[in-house]
């Protein structure tokens, strides 16, 4: 045990005839070790850019509530007739009627003849 413990801190196993095996595997333990950094650097970024895009959302979001309450205030008829009365333009005092259009049948020719 004390011989196997001794050989393992004097690193025999790197420099033994068997030696080319271990430094495969430690060259491929090395690898994916970069390789699960690297992806743990682009998930983070990704979280990053998600949180980003996030607040970004609702900034716009509340920026759309405050123009449509401005919009729906401008719209609204007693601003309207405030802003054009210097140009003497009023509200009407008689209220619109509405207008119905009746388009007359036009009557084939078995209808006429028919009638």
């Amino acid at each position: 045990m004390k011989n196997g413990i001794y050989s393992i801190v004097k690193a025999r196993f790197l420099v033994n005839q068997d030696a080319t095996k271990n430094w495969r595997f430690i060259l491929f333990i090395v690898v994916l070790a970069i390789i699960m950094i690297a992806n743990t650097h682009r998930f983070e970024e990704k979280v990053f850019e998600i949180a980003a895009l996030t607040d970004e959302v609702k900034e716009l979001r509340s920026e759309f509530v405050d123009r449509r309450s401005e919009l729906m205030e401008l719209r609204m008829e007693s601003t309207i007739s405030t802003k054009m009365k210097p140009y003497g333009v009023v509200p009407s005092s008689v209220p619109p009627q509405k207008i119905k259009i009746v388009e007359k049948e036009d009557k084939n020719f078995w209808q006429k003849l028919w009638d």
